[in-house]
């Protein structure tokens, strides 16, 4: 592991415990004697710490100084996180990329692009299986163009059984799951009603989608349940899954 990646898997380290505990930077400074913009650099990956210090941070953290300065093979694998509209895809996957310092994919917007048309004219045009083909192709030139990224997939991708292969092959995936009645409360806070036929049975279609496709959700490397969580706990978990 180079220096650049040693400081940088540190800082990540340090900025994690903070975001988990719910502690300022002003406020391990003042715990830890450090000073804010001593932690500052160090959570950008560029203060070179010295052990003193970096043990008084430690100390503060009441956690083992080992625990922070480990080396570990880094994340090498693109991310990609399933589930059905309304699991946490989209927000979650915006805040892991940028905690990672990754791209963010959100794959519906590159199928769009790839069929030169919005979703709803993708299948109204052209059908269900060629809205899957433009997925294929869509996820095939994702893959090619970043080692490392968080794609959001689409909540049906996982029918596709090829395209779903290519995703575990080559992704770590995991399954954000919540409750049919988080899934509808969080759709409708977010006033797109699209892949449902109406809220009279909205909430029957969810739950029969989750039936019907637990089997295939279930096949991710990782599940992470959002049921009752708020986002910044969910994202706490999420890291914590992924850096595993």
């Amino acid at each position: 592991m180079t220096e650049t990646a040693y400081l940088s898997l540190l800082g990540d380290r340090v900025r994690a415990w903070r975001s988990e505990n719910g502690m300022t930077r002003k406020e391990l400074s003042a715990a830890s004697g450090v000073s804010e913009r001593y932690l500052a650099q160090l959570e950008a990956g560029e203060g070179n710490i010295s052990v003193l210090l970096l043990r008084e941070v430690a100390r503060a953290m009441g956690v083992a100084v080992e625990s922070l300065v480990r080396e570990e093979r880094p994340q090498q694998k693109c991310i990609a996180l399933l589930g059905l509209r309304g699991a946490g895809k989209s927000t979650l996957g915006a805040k892991l990329a940028e905690f990672l310092k990754v791209p963010f994919v959100e794959l519906d917007l590159e199928v769009e692009k790839e069929a030169g048309a919005e979703l709803s004219e993708v299948f109204a045009m052209y059908g269900q299986d060629a809205f899957r083909r433009f997925e294929r192709r869509a996820l095939e030139r994702v893959l090619a163009q970043n080692d490392r990224s968080v794609i959001a997939t689409g909540g049906g991708l996982v029918t596709d059984a090829g395209t779903y292969r290519m995703l575990l092959e080559r992704c770590t995936c995991v399954w954000l799951k919540t409750s049919p009645e988080e899934h509808m409360a969080r759709v409708i806070a977010q006033g797109d009603m699209r892949p449902f036929k109406g809220r009279s049975a909205a909430l029957d279609e969810i739950r029969q989608l989750l039936a019907d496709r637990d089997r295939l959700y279930s096949r991710a490397d990782l599940v992470l349940d959002t049921s009752g969580k708020t986002a910044r706990a969910s994202l706490t978990q999420l890291l914590s899954l992924v850096k595993t």
